[in-house]
C-alpha cells in the first residue's frame, strides 16, 4: 500500500476528509494543500485505487509515520480474500482519437450496462502530454452523450497516460 503525502499525489480531485474525521468532499488538489497548509497538517492519500482518491488531513509529521508503517507493512501479511461484496465495474476503453464507428459501438456499450444498472469506468489512453487535451474532450463528450443513462459519480481525472472518469446509472 502506497502511502502518498503533499505534493506527491499526482490526481487532480481528491476525496479530502478533515483532521477530525469529517467529510469534505471532492475537492481539487490545489484546495486541498491549501486547506492542509493553513490547519498545519499535511495531506495523506493511502489509496490510489478509487477515483477520486481518498485523502485525509493529519497532523503535521504523522503522514511520513504512517508512510513508514505502511511501508513496513506491506511485506508482512498477505492480501485477505477479496469477496464479492463490492460491485463489479465495468471498465471501457478508449484510445484519444477514436473513430467514430468504434466510439458509437463503445457507447452502446456504456448504455447498456448503465440502464442494466451497472457502473462503467471510461478510461481514455494516450500517448503523452499532447494528446491529454483530445484524451478529455472524448471524455467529455461520453459523459454528455450518456447522461439519460447515468451521472458521473467523480470529476475527470487526467494524468499523462490519459484520462479517467466513473458514471454511475440513475437510480
Amino acid at each position: 500500500m502506497a502511502v502518498l503525502i503533499n505534493e506527491q499525489i499526482k490526481a487532480a480531485e481528491v476525496e479530502l476528509t478533515g483532521l477530525k474525521g469529517e467529510k469534505l468532499g471532492t475537492v481539487s488538489k490545489s484546495e486541498a494543500l491549501s486547506k492542509a497548509r493553513a490547519a498545519g497538517a499535511d495531506l495523506v492519500c493511502t489509496s490510489l485505487m478509487s477515483s477520486p482518491p481518498p485523502c485525509s488531513l493529519v497532523a503535521k509529521g504523522k503522514g511520513k509515520a504512517a508512510a513508514q508503517a505502511a511501508r513496513k507493512g506491506s511485506t508482512s501479511r498477505p492480501q485477505q480474500g477479496s469477496g464479492s461484496s463490492q460491485e463489479k465495474v465495468k471498465e471501457l476503453r478508449f484510445t484519444a482519437h477514436i473513430e467514430e464507428h468504434d466510439y458509437d459501438t463503445k457507447l452502446r456499450q456504456a448504455d447498456k450496462h448503465l440502464r442494466s444498472g451497472k457502473p462503467v469506468q471510461l478510461v481514455v489512453k494516450s500517448s503523452g502530454s499532447k494528446e491529454a487535451a483530445a484524451a478529455k474532450a472524448v471524455l467529455e463528450r461520453l459523459v454528455a452523450d450518456l447522461k439519460e443513462a447515468g451521472t458521473k459519480a467523480s470529476g475527470l481525472q487526467t494524468s499523462g497516460k490519459g484520462a479517467q472518469v466513473r458514471v454511475n446509472p440513475h437510480t
